[in-house]
């Protein structure tokens, strides 16, 4: 005779345990999501300060360049030419800052890792995320902080990126010095659209501390 089949057992499934690998990938993945939000509300907001520059060719007008009477003469004019020719003045000391930066490929990389540490460390982690844990040892925030202000001093007052880079704002500040001393505002008016656009570095600002959760 045939042996009797053993009796059926109810089965269940039971879900998978959760790894924390997908949570983590998710997390991870949010943060360049932030950093890309960032990075394009930052780019619109200097492409809406840079929509207030002048015409180039108004700044360069060689006939509009004339050597002031006396010291008075040339602070009167470059007090204008600053009010109107602001966003150009930016501009070129700006490209004296990236020139000299390019020059010296390392103290540009070491602005842009002491950008990427601001960045990922401090400026851009969310306001839930657990605290930064290295060296077998958690820091705050406030510690975060105080560490990439003491980095930032190291970089720039006791290396040779920060000579460099006053030097390069130095350079800029003269050529507009020199320009808004000798260019005759006598054909510049400033009107009230003007005035607003001198608001921009205000939203900029405005804008990073939003971003950041009020954390500058």
């Amino acid at each position: 005779m045939a042996a009797a089949s053993p009796p059926l057992l109810p089965t269940t499934v039971l879900p998978a345990a959760t790894s924390p690998g997908p949570t983590s990938i998710a997390s991870a993945d949010a943060n360049p999501a932030a950093t890309r939000a960032f990075l394009g509300g930052l780019l619109d907001s200097v492409k809406r300060a840079l929509s207030g520059a002048r015409p180039w060719a108004e700044l360069v007008d060689r006939s509009a360049l004339s050597r002031p009477d006396s010291l008075s003469d040339a602070t009167a004019r470059l007090r204008k030419n600053l009010a109107y020719f602001r966003v150009n003045y930016a501009a070129i000391v700006a490209l004296s800052l990236a020139a000299a930066l390019l020059a010296h490929p390392f103290s540009l990389a070491a602005l842009l890792a002491l950008l990427a540490a601001w960045c990922f460390l401090y400026l851009l982690r969310p306001a839930d995320a657990p605290p930064l844990a290295a060296f077998g040892r958690t820091f705050s925030d406030r510690e975060t902080l105080g560490g990439l202000i003491a980095a930032s001093a190291f970089v720039v007052f006791l290396t040779s990126v920060g000579s460099l880079i006053f030097s390069a704002l130095a350079l800029g500040a003269a050529l507009v010095c020199a320009h808004g001393g000798f260019r005759v505002p006598e054909d510049l008016f400033l009107d009230e659209p003007d005035q607003a656009n001198g608001g921009a570095s205000v939203n900029l600002l405005s804008f990073i501390t939003n971003a950041t959760g009020g954390r500058v």
